[in-house]
């Protein structure tokens, strides 16, 4: 069949960067170009226009291969109940969850209240472990909930499970550990060798950056501590027997996502550059798996049905940014306890990013284009340089407990607030378009009572260090 080329700018004239700044200049009102001009976090210039001529090469990058499959929706079930949490996560998974990350904690305030392996294993009775993912987020009890999951799998070798273990990122939000950090690192590490044989498809430690993100800090040393504590991660299971590929093979990456999608999605792809970089230098070839977060420090309380669009930004960057898998909030989480409306909110949104948007049918959407490209090579620069800084000062534990990470993270939400007081960073529903809503969203409250948990304590001194605590935006412009 013959096709013709239809030449859709014939009659127009030929672009340029004169004729550009022309017509912009005339809707600025002799503004000037240059007030379009921002600087995003970590000090990066965000252009107005970037072109051909004054764009970086594209990085060594590698993207998520997606083949049409889109990413692994991870549905949250954090619900104090066990009981209740069982039927969510039936209906998470009826609902188009492909995975689930379960929160677990004993005292009932922040996850379900579980605390022996007989709890977890009726907790996943709805799930067929050979085939839907199951992460935990169960801090300092992490090693003692990743057997409790083992547990469960029956020694299945298909079991896909993700341990999440991240005693980095629980000392790092605490500003404290129960017994030596060390000594959670080495135990944790334990857990992954004994496992790493019978169960060949499971995923054991979460290298996450997302407590510095939350704790205010820019994206750059969010980025450097992921890399460290992949690194601090990775030796610790090579310590413990494990191969060095076997090692970097079951380290997942953990990162923030939020209603920037330009630099969200710069940020997943720098840390599939550094990842390539700190494995090339080991002599691995093992392909970066990212999960990333929706930000909480982005949502309000106020309005919070504002947070629907932050939430669909963030999964939008996610997506696009090349994400393995998304995990969304639901739109009240600041306010209380989802409902399962919030949750099918939340779990819908990513469905019509996926399956109407299409958003996961290209491996690489912003390949390319000079805006990501030149903002990607310039965050993996800058967390690069962060990184080796941490290293230098003896990796992610000394980091840490000398302060060197909590001072970079302090500098940073001191910009932060600087921005939200100078009106640079609006914030719709309480800095901009501030209203109270015809109608405030419905939140639960559970009052289960705590459960007998095992103790996270280890022998030997507790590890002290300046605490990254989580901040909302919305507080900076109170």
């Amino acid at each position: 069949m013959h096709r013709s080329v239809i030449p859709l700018a014939a009659g127009f004239p030929p672009a340029s960067r004169e004729r550009w700044r022309a017509l912009v200049e005339r809707t600025l009102e002799g503004a000037g170009v240059e007030t379009l001009v921002s600087e995003g976090a970590d000090g990066l210039r965000i252009e107005a226009l970037y072109a051909a001529d004054g764009a970086a090469a594209p990085v060594a990058f590698v993207p998520a291969p997606r083949g049409g499959g889109g990413w692994d929706i991870r549905a949250v079930i954090d619900h104090p109940d066990p009981a209740e949490a069982t039927v969510r996560v039936a209906a998470e998974l009826a609902g188009g969850a492909r995975s689930l990350l379960v929160r677990l904690d004993p005292s009932a305030r922040a996850g379900v209240a579980v605390g022996a392996a007989e709890g977890l294993e009726r907790l996943l009775r709805p799930v067929r472990l050979e085939e839907t993912a199951v992460a935990l987020d169960a801090g300092f009890i992490g090693v003692t909930a990743g057997g409790w999951l083992a547990a469960a799998a029956k020694a299945s070798p298909t079991a896909k499970l993700a341990l999440h273990l991240d005693p980095l990122s629980a000392f790092a939000e605490m500003g404290a550990s129960p017994g030596p950090i060390e000594s959670h690192l080495i135990a944790a590490a334990g857990l992954a060798a004994r496992l790493a044989e019978p169960y060949p498809e499971a995923r054991f430690f979460l290298a996450s950056g997302r407590v510095a993100h939350e704790a205010g800090g820019g994206q750059g040393w969010e980025l450097a501590l992921m890399a460290a504590a992949a690194v601090a991660y990775a030796k610790a299971m090579v310590r413990a027997g494990l191969a060095m590929p076997a090692a970097f093979g079951r380290i997942t990456l953990g990162l923030a996502v939020d209603t920037d999608p330009l630099v969200s999605i710069a940020k997943l792809r720098a840390a599939r550059i550094l990842w390539a970089r700190i494995t090339g230098a080991c002599g691995v070839e093992a392909p970066a798996v990212i999960e990333a977060r929706s930000s909480a420090r982005m949502l309000t309380s106020g309005d919070p049905w504002t947070n629907l669009v932050r939430l669909t930004a963030a999964g939008f960057a996610g997506a696009v940014g090349g994400a393995d898998s998304l995990v969304l909030a639901a739109f009240t989480d600041a306010l209380g306890l989802a409902t399962p409306f919030a949750r099918r909110l939340s779990r819908n949104t990513q469905l019509v990013l996926m399956e109407e948007a299409h958003l996961g049918r290209v491996a690489d959407p912003v390949g390319g284009a000079w805006a990501f490209e030149a903002l990607t090579r310039e965050l993996a620069q800058a967390a690069w340089a962060s990184f080796t800084a941490i290293e230098a000062a003896g990796g992610a534990v000394e980091a840490l407990r000398s302060g060197l990470i909590a001072e970079e993270v302090a500098a940073g939400r001191s910009a932060l607030a600087a921005r939200v007081a100078a009106g640079e960073m609006k914030i719709v529903g309480v800095t901009d378009f501030a209203q109270a809503p015809d109608r405030t969203p419905e939140v639960e409250s559970s009052t289960f009572a705590p459960v007998e948990a095992p103790s996270p304590r280890l022998p030997g001194p507790d590890s002290h260090c300046p605490a990254l605590a989580p901040i909302r935006l919305e507080a900076l412009a109170a």
